[in-house]
């Protein structure tokens, strides 16, 4: 199977594939793969094969971004730890402390580990007057020592509610890089490149700023830019910006004027060998327009129907996006085929009512899954959202989190507190629970047959010993 390559200076093509368009590694050039994915007959993306027979040219995955290198919670690894933690600390190879806190995902580039939090400084008896400081911090893969920490000045949004838990929301999105600069956004409504050494290259305010709570969206990577979702609270404020990578400059923006807030990520797919960029934000309901698609290149929309989406990213499998409010409300399956208003023609079937489950849902094989409050993870058929099972993660301490599928179709719901391992299939199987004892809400980074967990006091790396 050949793989599209871009890079910034010439369209080439290589032997490897994986499953959406996102920046890696390929024979020492930064590159944009593109893939269509293909299911083997046990169920898993072709990539994930492909990838392991030629690692030795590709190197070892990246975890780029939010949901890592597909953006959709899938890693080609195929030895992850399965159990770790515990009174004897069991397969944690080393722990780092954090300066400050936050509940944005680790990312994982080469040997370099890169973490957000935000800190206020101990004299602060009111949090809700001052903005805290914006901390990027790097980390060596190998060891945990830090190399560097680089600081942030904050944009222009004091907020005042903190129900976004550590870091009061100040740092819930996950960084974003391509191997050359690290793209952050914090939630005083602010957005910066910084490179490998911990300078910063550029900075943006996001303006205006009436974001719902606080900016959960996390920036994605696509060709030359950086996209990031606005979903506001005031719908005339929202709207797609596409940064260019290297100086911040503003490529194109599309208004989403019939569009709620949201605190999702967009999901970059490929459909008919064209990319598509999912955004699914209604406000705290179901709306005609609250799931759409666009074109990367340009912010074109595609095609919208009706649904939900705000805490939740979408997943993508199986021929469909699966996508729901994430706060409660109905889900919808959509072939992603269409043009205009798919809602009577491209939904393929509904859920009527799914309890608060801030983290993503996942598809592995013809299965979807989403783990929704209080600890229940449901099983449902692709094909037609017949349910396979529902079963209690009693001991899970985050619902908020994503879960990441390895490629032995384990399904891993991560954090550095109360984890589980889970077997995908009819069957539910649990493989193991884990406990680091520092619970928080980041979803884990995958990187070199390691895993990668941010606590709220330490950044923790887990692997076979």
């Amino acid at each position: 199977m050949t793989a599209f390559v871009r890079t910034e200076q010439t369209t080439t093509f290589c032997f490897v594939a994986f499953r959406s368009a996102k920046e890696r590694t390929c024979a020492g050039r930064q590159a944009t793969l593109v893939f269509r994915p293909v299911l083997t007959a046990c169920g898993l993306p072709i990539a994930f094969c492909i990838a392991l027979l030629i690692g030795s040219v590709v190197g070892g995955e990246e975890w780029p971004g939010f949901r890592g290198p597909t953006g959709l919670g899938y890693s080609q690894q195929t030895d992850l730890p399965i159990t770790w933690g515990g009174a004897d600390a069991e397969n944690v190879l080393w722990n780092s402390p954090l300066v400050g806190e936050g509940h944005a995902s680790p990312i994982v580039w080469g040997e370099r580990v890169f973490v957000c939090t935000a800190r206020w400084d101990e004299s602060v008896q009111d949090r809700a007057k001052v903005i805290p400081e914006h901390h990027v911090l790097c980390y060596r893969a190998a060891d945990g020592k830090r190399l560097w920490d680089t600081s942030v000045e904050p944009g222009p949004w004091l907020r005042t509610d903190f129900r976004s838990g550590p870091g009061g929301g100040y740092a819930a999105p996950t960084p974003a890089t391509g191997g050359k600069l690290v793209y952050v956004v914090f939630g005083s409504s602010v957005m910066a490149a910084i490179d490998f050494d911990g300078n910063v290259v550029w900075r943006n305010e996001i303006t205006p700023h009436s974001f719902d709570v606080t900016i959960g969206s996390s920036p994605v990577l696509f060709q030359d830019t950086v996209l990031m979702l606005c979903a506001m609270s005031n719908k005339s404020d929202s709207k797609i910006i596409a940064y260019n990578k290297t100086d911040g400059a503003v490529k194109w923006e599309t208004p989403l004027p019939r569009t709620g807030f949201a605190h999702s990520t967009p999901a970059l797919i490929e459909v008919a060998g064209k990319p598509q960029l999912v955004v699914v934000a209604s406000g705290s309901g179901e709306t005609d327009e609250g799931v759409q698609s666009f074109d990367p290149i340009d912010g074109k929309r595609l095609w919208w129907c009706r649904g939900g989406g705000e805490a939740a990213s979408a997943a993508f499998g199986a021929g469909i996006v699966y996508c729901d409010n994430g706060r409660g409300g109905p889900g919808v399956a959509i072939d992603p085929t269409g043009s205009g208003d798919v809602t009577k023609s491209h939904i393929k079937w509904r859920i009527d009512q799914i309890p608060e489950g801030i983290g993503s849902p996942i598809i592995v094989g013809k299965l979807v899954y989403r783990l929704h409050r209080p600890n229940v993870l449901k099983c449902w058929r692709a094909e037609d959202g017949k349910q396979v099972f529902a079963e209690r993660l009693d001991r899970l301490t985050s619902t908020w989190a994503s879960p990441i599928a390895d490629a032995n179709g384990r399904l891993y719901f991560a954090t550095a507190g109360v984890s589980y391992v889970a077997q995908s299939g009819d069957d539910f199987k649990v493989l193991a629970i884990n406990d680091l004892g520092d619970p928080n809400h980041a979803s884990a980074a995958v990187a070199g047959s390691r895993l990668f967990l941010a606590g709220t006091r330490n950044v923790y790396c887990v692997g076979a010993k």
